[in-house]
């Protein structure tokens, strides 16, 4: 089912969404992290960063916290999301990378 979330929302972002869109008071790509954790901890099936790639690949801003402070990183970081830190550290890296340019 994850993955078919990924493509529906790439379809979206591609036609326009705003990948830094604030949904129930948490960013979409917070929303993203706190959704394939909180599915893994539910199933039991291991952890995927599917609908967090995705955002990542079409501009969601990594740092930005929702309207209630958390971050995707903090958030991340509580549910032991492995692949998820990575791939937010990687994007954060870049993007201060390129502002020192």
């Amino acid at each position: 089912m994850e993955n078919e979330d990924a493509e529906t929302l790439a379809q979206l972002l591609a036609k326009g969404v705003d990948p830094d869109e604030i949904c129930h008071d948490m960013t979409l790509l917070t929303h993203a992290v706190d959704a394939e954790g909180d599915g893994a901890l539910q199933s039991g099936k291991p952890l995927t960063v599917h609908t967090t790639a995705v955002l990542l690949a079409f501009g969601a801003d990594p740092q930005l916290p929702g309207p209630d402070g958390l971050t995707p990183m903090g958030l991340a970081v509580s549910y032991d999301h492995h692949l998820a830190v990575e791939l937010l550290q990687r994007h954060i890296q870049r993007g201060e990378a390129t502002q020192s340019r």
